[in-house]
């Protein structure tokens, strides 16, 4: 009997050790739908020259209702899981592969809320400092201390509780658009 428990713990701890092997590699994964001369590996001024001064990732940006992204800071219960459009600047981007973007209403800004795109699209890594406009819903999530090191390692700048975890505002974009 205890031969196998000690393979179940063993069993049990491998498949453990390959969910959280599995886990981690969906957070970097390449892109699941290539756009054709989407220009992933582009940088900012490059992609904005072949875009004719914007840059297009995603779906288009379409006719869900604009919002004032200060409204949206003020009140995000209120938006949480509806789809909008919100336009600002781009402050920070995913310094490992351009999978996230944090937003703010200005440059400058105080609040800001990270943009995600599922990882189906990208942008470059120096679009920070560009401008927006994004069709997408906001939702609150809850970081552990792991996720928000993570992120932080990543660029991201996250307010931390006195555990190390992190709530954040988020905007799971499915467009975007960027321009100078």
């Amino acid at each position: 009997m205890t031969k196998t428990f000690f393979a179940a713990i063993a069993l049990a701890a491998s498949l453990a050790a390959a969910s959280n092997a599995q886990d981690h590699q969906h957070q970097h994964p390449t892109p699941r739908r290539a756009e054709e001369g989407s220009g992933e590996k582009m940088s900012a001024a490059e992609a904005l020259k072949a875009g004719g001064g914007r840059i297009k990732r995603g779906a288009a940006v379409g006719s869900s209702p604009a919002v004032a992204f200060a409204d949206v800071l003020k009140e995000p219960a209120k938006y949480a899981g509806k789809a909008v459009v919100v336009e600002g600047v781009v402050e920070r981007v995913c310094q490992a592969q351009g999978c996230w973007m944090q937003i703010a209403p200005e440059a400058g800004a105080a609040d800001s809320v990270r943009v995600t795109f599922d990882h189906k699209f990208f942008v470059p890594k120096d679009a920070d400092k560009l401008k927006f406009r994004a069709e997408g819903t906001f939702a609150v999530k809850y970081l552990t201390e792991d996720e928000a090191t993570h992120l932080e390692k990543e660029g991201a700048r996250l307010r931390r509780d006195k555990d190390g975890e992190a709530t954040e505002l988020t905007f799971d974009a499915t467009g975007v658009e960027l321009w100078k």
